[in-house]
């Protein structure tokens, strides 16, 4: 089944922020962002173990455990397995994301893409999401970014552990699709190359954004785009920085990316649209992309989402991109400019 089949909306949540991400978000803010998301109609969010420990998807049940089942698409990720023992998080070695849940809880967490591990981890998300059954299963982090030179290493683990789990879990019906979860392309097409098990999906952070895009046009979409593989674009904002931060791929901005995004708003300005409007817009156009999952730690910043996703942006904005060589000549756009 395709995921677009069962997709809600083009945009859905993704709850990596509640899992303390950069500060500690205190209970009631994360509630009210949910319950913000719920009312203005998200009936697909994705969650993972890594975040914060489980503490994303520990707060993400609260709000789904209260809602029918078949009324909302939950997705959340394999790779993490949380214990009860406790650990500081600033000990982990989480490679270029380390320090990124120093808020989240301070449970064990061990990085692993066993058969074993796989299916525990999916029965340990349904418990701290309340719920009986998943969507969607990703498999976390299999890149070089969290393994470094091991990446390869631990991709042939998950090949022959997690994704064999995932593959039969879905030809049984107890899921609908799997596939990768990174912020990396190379994992990605090595798993579409794969003559089995089949993926349905992947979901790409960072990596199909306006800052970011001509890697990922150059093989992986055309590659998936043969295959008729579906993409979710995660980290639309890359982290932040599109949407007003100051972090781009989970580290402080450099100076190169903080000049692209500062003429990348001044084109926005001249055109009288937000850069979360050309953020979101932008990453759903490929043809390849069914979903977009921004995340948010405060209410407010749900609304501005939607309204961004909405917005009407005018032919000439996508020209002054492409002439400034603000995205790729390769690029599609939302009105084919």
């Amino acid at each position: 089944m395709r995921f677009s089949e069962f997709l809600p909306s083009p945009l859905g949540f993704g709850t990596a922020p509640l899992g303390n991400m950069y500060r500690a978000i205190p209970a009631d803010e994360a509630a009210a962002t949910l319950d913000a998301a719920w009312e203005q109609g998200v009936r697909y969010y994705d969650t993972a173990p890594f975040y914060g420990a489980g503490l994303a998807e520990q707060r993400l049940g609260e709000l789904l455990s209260t809602k029918p089942r078949d009324s909302f698409v939950l997705s959340t990720k394999v790779g993490r397995v949380i214990y009860d023992g406790v650990e500081s998080p600033n000990a982990r070695d989480l490679g270029e994301k380390g320090g990124l849940f120093e808020h989240g809880r301070p449970n064990k967490m061990v990085t692993t893409y066993t058969s074993d591990a796989t299916e525990r981890s999916i029965e340990d998300s349904l418990k701290r999401l309340g719920v009986d059954r998943l969507d969607i299963v990703t498999v976390h982090d299999i890149a070089q970014d969290f393994h470094g030179d091991a990446w390869l290493q631990q991709f042939e683990v998950a090949r022959t552990g997690a994704f064999r789990v995932l593959d039969r879990l879905r030809d049984e019906g107890v899921i609908k699709a799997w596939g990768t979860g990174t912020n990396r392309t190379e994992p990605v097409e090595l798993t579409i190359a794969l003559d089995e098990p089949r993926p349905d999906v992947f979901l790409l952070a960072g990596r199909y954004t306006l800052l970011d895009h001509e890697h990922a046009l150059e093989r992986l979409l055309p590659m998936a785009a043969a295959q008729g593989l579906e993409m979710i674009v995660g980290g639309p904002y890359n982290s932040g920085v599109l949407a007003g931060g100051c972090h781009f791929e989970y580290q402080t901005a450099s100076a190169e990316i903080v000049d692209r995004v500062r003429r990348i708003t001044e084109t926005a300005d001249r055109h009288g649209i937000s850069v979360k409007a050309a953020a979101l817009q932008f990453s759903l156009a490929h043809p390849v992309a069914v979903a977009t999952i921004p995340g948010a730690s405060r209410p407010s910043r749900i609304a501005e989402d939607h309204a961004a996703v909405r917005a009407d942006i005018p032919a000439a904005f996508w020209a002054d991109l492409r002439a400034s060589g603000l995205i790729s000549p390769d690029a599609p756009t939302p009105r084919g400019v």
